[in-house]
């Protein structure tokens, strides 16, 4: 499968959020999207990357950009992230990896010299038009958020 790179269609997705609805990257058409995809609930780089998005959201509103995060977790444990750090953006469940796959993020990885799958943490900008922006593979979280909102504010 190709990597994605800026110029290129988003694909789009519809899966479960926290609040028991759904999110479409379709139904956000018309505006910019952040998606960020990050490996797990409650760690400690996730809950970092989370946090530095929820304290630059009123920024990244007035860019006119929506911020959405994706992980394999279920939208319960969504639910439970957002109220312990008072997250504000939609955390979307991708417990299938369909999405993941399609974005490829999903890929192998190594730790201890033992190799297994898991989610690449990647952001992603798209502009209003559904076509992506920007890439941002293998994040490192520290400054990660406020390079997001320079090049959506650049949009």
């Amino acid at each position: 499968m190709k990597e994605l790179v800026a110029g290129d269609q988003a694909p789009d997705f519809t899966l479960a959020r926290d609040g028991g609805s759904t999110l479409s990257l379709a139904s956000l058409r018309g505006g910019n999207v952040v998606l960020f995809f990050y490996p797990k609930d409650n760690t400690t780089g996730c809950t970092a990357e989370a946090c530095a998005f929820t304290g630059l959201s009123a920024e990244f509103a007035k860019a006119g950009t929506t911020i959405v995060g994706i992980s394999p977790d279920t939208a319960k444990s969504h639910d439970r992230f957002i109220a312990k750090y008072g997250l504000s953006m939609a955390l979307a469940a991708d417990p299938e990896k369909t999405t993941l796959e399609a974005y490829g993020v999903w890929t192998e990885k190594s730790m201890y010299g033992r190799k297994y799958m898991g989610v690449e943490r990647t952001t992603f900008l798209i502009d209003s038009d559904g076509k992506i922006a920007a890439v941002w593979r293998k994040v490192k979280v520290p400054g990660h958020a406020e390079a997001v909102l320079e090049a959506a504010r650049a949009l």
